[in-house]
């Protein structure tokens, strides 16, 4: 018989995203609470699932002995605080991105999962789809040889309506901008793949928005494999649409455009040889699009809790590197300079990138 899980969603916006994941995961996971201050937003969310309550206090789904799994979805300000406190509490996170606003965060948060012994999955969805699925395949078989460049698109329409949520756009709640908020799923791709960022030069400005932060970016990285990827952002396009383009030794790969889901769709594979492409065609139509985004991530958590599965799961480096590569991209803007990573233990940064 499959143990269902039973979950704690803490916030009632991206939470809702995630509730209709579990909801078609119903026979892997009981959601017994959606918390949200605002009770009005939080009670059609709880109404998914049978047996699901909305309450305003997350102290409540701490405290319930029965819950296995908290899934924090608060705004980004609250990631680490919340999410350390639910593994004071003896349960598992789920922690929307950014893990936090530092590096100095996500170490407490690693050492508080390896003292509770529960673990902490930060969320990079995107990678669930059967594009970047097939891609991960064929450099696992070793077809894809050795990583020439990456060319990354990042361009979203994001105006008043986004903003009318005072968080947003604000380095106290945001904690940053598009290169926080809106790149770093495609990042996260790219390093996946390609290997850590290990040098990084970056222009950012705000350009499209009255808001604090930033809202374009153009950045250049080199990656542990060799790799040279280039990052384009913005938030002032003609609707939502992203694009993951890369040229290997033997294979050169380009994504479908759908923004909330690049790791799906559409993906092309051409062979720098075609003697090999009906290989590479092959592995790709192993992989039809099917555990989208979240429910793919949330499927392999299960088996990762229940049966100790080796799977496709992001993992705590992971969603270190990503908050390193943040730090570094703000450093380099600000310095006008190359910045090499890994970061020092005593970076400057390393307790936070906020202004001030």
């Amino acid at each position: 018989m499959t143990t269902r899980l039973r979950v704690a969603i803490i916030g009632a916006g991206i939470g809702g995203n995630h509730m209709i994941a579990y909801a078609k995961l119903a026979h892997l996971f009981e959601v017994r609470y959606i918390c949200d201050l605002n009770i009005e937003r939080a009670q059609p969310v709880a109404d998914l699932m049978p047996g699901c309550r909305a309450i305003t206090d997350m102290g409540e789904a701490f405290a319930d002995p029965d819950i296995d799994l908290i899934d924090n979805c608060l705004p980004p300000h609250l990631h680490a605080p919340i999410t350390l406190a639910a593994l004071e509490a003896g349960k598992n996170v789920i922690c929307e991105k950014p893990l936090s606003g530092s590096l100095a965060d996500v170490d407490r948060m690693a050492e508080a999962a390896g003292r509770s012994g529960k673990q902490v999955f930060p969320v990079f969805q995107y990678r669930y789809g059967s594009g970047y699925r097939a891609a991960h395949a064929l450099k696992a078989k070793g077809l894809l040889g050795k990583a020439y460049t990456l060319s990354l698109e990042t361009h979203w329409q994001r105006g008043a309506d986004y903003y009318a949520a005072k968080w947003r756009g604000t380095w106290k709640g945001e904690l940053g901008g598009a290169i926080v908020s809106h790149a770093c799923h495609i990042h996260n791709l790219a390093t996946h793949l390609a290997g850590d960022v290990v040098e990084v030069a970056a222009l950012l400005d705000t350009r499209v928005n009255p808001i604090e932060t930033e809202d374009c970016g153009a950045i250049i990285m080199r990656t542990a494999d060799g790799a040279l990827v280039t990052s384009s952002i913005t938030l002032g396009a003609a609707g939502n649409t992203s694009r993951f383009r890369a040229c290997f030794e033997h294979v050169m790969m380009t994504s479908d455009t759908e923004a909330y889901h690049i790791g799906g769709g559409n993906w092309t594979f051409l062979a720098t040889d075609p003697v090999r492409q009906a290989e590479i065609d092959a592995i790709v139509a192993l992989y039809p699009d099917t555990d989208r985004r979240f429910t793919g991530m949330f499927t392999d958590i299960h088996a990762y809790l229940t049966e100790g599965k080796d799977v496709f799961l992001p993992t705590m480096a992971e969603g270190r590197h990503s908050v390193e590569l943040m730090t570094a991209i703000y450093e380099s803007d600000r310095s006008r300079k190359f910045v090499k990573l890994p970061l020092a233990p005593d970076h400057p940064l390393a307790g936070g990138w906020l202004p001030g």
